[in-house]
């Protein structure tokens, strides 16, 4: 990961089918669980567009969808990538 772009955020999703429970004795059946996300980012090197797809881990801060984000990609395979 040598070179570094701005990339898109095209979607996030919330993993509901993974709960995380935060705490001991709940009152409800979701009383205090999170749920981790996956969100999607496009970026473009060179005029060809690549898409990223990250685990984003429970009770991490989420970006919004249309909001810009750092990704650092390799120039010799762009496609391989990570977004900050």
């Amino acid at each position: 990961m040598d070179k570094q772009t701005e990339g898109i955020v095209v979607s996030v999703k919330k993993q509901w089918w993974l709960s995380i429970r935060t705490k001991a004795l709940r009152t409800g059946p979701l009383d205090g669980t999170i749920f981790p996300h996956i969100m999607k980012v496009a970026y473009t090197v060179d005029g060809q567009e690549y898409t990223k797809r990250v685990w984003i881990n429970a009770g991490l801060p989420v970006p919004e969808v249309g909001s810009t984000v750092q990704v650092l990609y390799s120039s010799d395979k762009p496609s391989k990538a990570k977004v900050m």
